[in-house]
């Protein structure tokens, strides 16, 4: 699977804009994911923080992640402005009948596919091999563009996860 999208991000943005990820529940159908990639550029385009152009950026990656992108060096962002963006984030789920919004769920690339997983889940994926140390994760909890660049896609050793999670002792 190739996970590279650095080469996507908006070279313009400063490396402190804000961000914002979320995962659906399901990997968008092809129609769907361009169909959400206009809603997405037309939102961004449009994005207003009290009456002045918000300098945004909003991608669909890996056919089941929406980032918003904010750079307020340019604009800041405003509780009305980031109303619209979970209004638009909350009208695409009813549209395309998907959870955007559950922090529970995590996703990690397995067998080359994004494989979505119950937090409760965590520890019995890890007994049983389904998981790994070094088995990446989509940190979704990432808030500026630098995190998105640099901790977003993570073995999970390196993540918050390495705290409620623990790895039986590999064979040497």
């Amino acid at each position: 699977m190739n996970l590279d999208y650095l080469y996507l991000l908006d070279g313009n943005f400063h490396p402190g804009s804000r961000v914002w990820v979320y995962q659906s529940s399901r990997l968008f159908s092809l129609g769907e994911a361009l169909e959400i990639e206009t809603s997405l550029n037309q939102f961004a385009q449009k994005w207003l923080s009290h009456g002045a152009p918000v300098k945004g950026a909003a991608y669909l990656f890996f056919g089941q992640f929406i980032v918003l992108m904010a750079d307020e060096q340019a604009t800041g962002v405003s509780g009305c402005s980031t109303d619209s963006s979970v209004r638009l984030i909350k009208d695409l789920e009813q549209q395309y009948r998907v959870n955007l919004f559950d922090r529970t769920s995590l996703a990690f690339v397995v067998k080359d596919k994004i494989q979505l997983l119950p937090l409760s889940q965590l520890q019995y994926a890890a007994d049983n091999g389904f998981i790994q140390a070094d088995t990446l994760y989509f940190n979704n909890l990432v808030q500026t563009k630098k995190e998105l660049e640099q901790s977003w896609i993570i073995p999970v050793k390196d993540s918050w996860l390495a705290k409620r999670v623990s790895f039986a002792q590999e064979l040497l």
